[in-house]
């Protein structure tokens, strides 16, 4: 049974890779592949990646309520893992989602195209050695 200790899936560095160039929908069908067989604190954190990722397609499809409610939901099943799993930094994650979640609470829904490209989160890689 894989948990947050073990490296990297190809399966969650092509959900990354995907969630990085912004391909937010299919970094959602990726992660949900792999949530699907996981159990514990691995499965809290493909669903957390995963509801970030479907909030920022709310967030570019204007979708206000659902990138809130994605961006506070998301979060929270990420604090149920380390604050690294499988190398993603997960704590790095949580506060992008939440700055960014923060912002478009601030900016309502009628603003909401206003946010900074540089709120955006990325996921960094971890370094292969």
């Amino acid at each position: 049974m894989q948990g947050c200790d073990e490296t990297m899936p190809g399966e969650l560095l092509r959900a990354v890779e995907q969630f990085n160039r912004r391909e937010w929908f299919e970094c959602h069908e990726t992660l949900e592949e792999l949530w699907v067989g996981a159990r514990g604190e691995l499965r809290d954190f493909y669903q957390g990646f995963l509801q970030v990722a479907v909030a920022l397609h709310h967030w570019r499809e204007g979708n206000y309520k659902g990138a809130v409610l994605l961006l506070e939901k998301g979060p929270e099943l990420l604090r149920r893992a380390p604050p690294i799993c499988q190398g993603v930094d997960v704590a790095a994650l949580i506060a992008a989602a939440e700055r960014l979640r923060a912002t478009l609470v601030k900016l309502g829904p009628g603003r909401m195209e206003e946010v900074d490209d540089a709120l955006l989160p990325v996921v960094a890689l971890p370094a292969r050695g």
